[in-house]
């Protein structure tokens, strides 16, 4: 791995905002939790916070929503770095909710959707009032809207129109009983400055972001990995592709990319050409209508 590189006056604001808002949810919180499906941005939130307190311990719990339908190399990575780091991880599978009756499997085999009433039932079973995430601005329609410390009611909704000012870097965390926040250091970043920053402070990540041969199969524009949630179908054709992945999510609507972008220096290369965005590049789940992402925040999703 090449060594770290300093950081650019533009990244290192970028860091000290990130670990400013870390500080006062630590501050302002009893019991927040990151999200940690172990993709870039939350690998990155990660990095970030235990930055922002060592040497003391990491003062903040893991928890992913696990659909059943992750990439293996991602699960790998995920727990390897739980054990290696001494940290909590607390993991809500979609697949408990399926067997007792509390959702039931969609249609089309994907499992993002079903991800919402997990999460909401394991924040208030831990009475989690803080839930710290990776989103970015840039990722989404609906995303863009929010702000870095975004209130949920005690459904777990997000109403756009309930945001509060966030003046001179204050950050209100203020909320009733039942009430959480979603909170975003990532908020003002940019996937290239996601990747600017992984490069400068030599952040390891699952192989999948980087280029390597693999099965897929081509539906509705993009290149889907075959899983028993429902791929290939007939007249859909498996084919050995050399992909990398932008996002990571569940294998059903989670799309890879052809590259041959083999270390972090060629995936910058990359998206500096690119004029589509991650989620919008690979994330079937997000075209499901004009206003899916938003309709599935306003529903309690992250």
């Amino acid at each position: 791995m090449a060594p770290a590189r300093s950081l650019s006056p533009h990244l290192r604001a970028l860091e000290s905002e990130a670990i400013h808002i870390l500080r006062e949810v630590a501050g302002q919180f009893d019991r927040p939790v990151i999200l940690f499906s172990a993709g870039k941005d939350s690998v990155l939130v990660l990095h970030l916070a235990r930055k922002a307190f060592a040497p003391a311990p990491l003062p903040f719990s893991l928890l992913h929503v696990d659909t059943g339908h992750n990439f293996p190399e991602v699960i790998e990575y995920r727990d390897r770095v739980v054990a290696e780091g001494g940290l909590r991880l607390d993991v809500a599978h979609v697949q408990d909710w399926i067997d007792d009756g509390r959702l039931t499997e969609r249609p089309d085999g994907t499992r993002n959707p079903l991800q919402t009433v997990p999460l909401l039932d394991t924040i208030v079973a831990h009475q989690h009032d803080a839930v710290i995430g990776g989103a970015r601005r840039d990722e989404e329609r609906s995303r863009a809207k929010e702000r870095i410390f975004s209130l949920r009611d005690a459904f777990g909704g997000w109403d756009p129109r309930k945001q509060r000012p966030e003046l001179w870097s204050l950050y209100n965390g203020k909320h009733a009983p039942g009430e959480h926040l979603r909170v975003f250091p990532l908020s003002n970043w940019t996937e290239l400055d996601v990747w600017n920053y992984i490069e400068a402070e030599n952040i390891d990540l699952p192989q999948i972001y980087y280029t390597h041969q693999r099965e897929v199969f081509s539906r509705n524009g993009m290149w889907l990995s075959p899983g028993e949630w429902g791929g290939p179908r007939d007249g859909e054709e498996l084919q050995v592709r050399t992909v990398r992945y932008r996002t990571v999510g569940d294998m059903s609507c989670t799309g890879a990319v052809e590259s041959t972008a083999a270390t972090v220096r060629e995936v910058i290369e990359e998206i500096v050409h690119t004029r589509i965005t991650e989620r919008g590049a690979t994330r079937a789940d997000d075209k499901l209508s004009e206003a899916a992402m938003e309709d599935r925040k306003r529903e309690g999703y992250f």
